[in-house]
């Protein structure tokens, strides 16, 4: 019977307690300052994109069900009330949420333009 999984190319070497680790990096070992230079790229890189509406949706959902949770728990309030609350500040938290984002990302933006002038 003909084979249908690939075979692995690189070797994993298992442990004696069952777990499997995996080869690392094989080109040149990263210095601190290698790092710490990536690390900033990559974090300006981050921070010079533009704000999307679905990053504002995902922070509001997890703030709302943070605060539905504690209008249940720290208030004693019904769970039918810590939702239909939870679901009001998700509506009121994505574009608050938005708007903030967008005005962080320009005021960025006109600081990054000054500096380079």
């Amino acid at each position: 019977m003909a084979q249908t999984r690939r075979k692995r190319t690189r070797k994993h070497r298992g442990t004696p307690a069952g777990t499997i680790e995996r080869a690392g990096r094989t080109g040149r070992p990263r210095t601190k300052e290698d790092a710490k230079q990536i690390s900033r790229q990559r974090r300006l890189d981050r921070i010079s994109q533009p704000p999307t509406w679905r990053s504002a949706v995902n922070r509001a959902a997890i703030a709302a069900a943070v605060f539905g949770v504690l209008v249940v728990v720290a208030f004693g309030r019904d769970i039918a009330q810590g939702a239909i609350l939870a679901a009001f500040m998700l509506i009121l938290y994505v574009p608050l949420g938005y708007a903030t984002d967008l005005a962080i990302y320009r005021f960025r933006q006109r600081r990054q333009a000054a500096a380079r002038k």
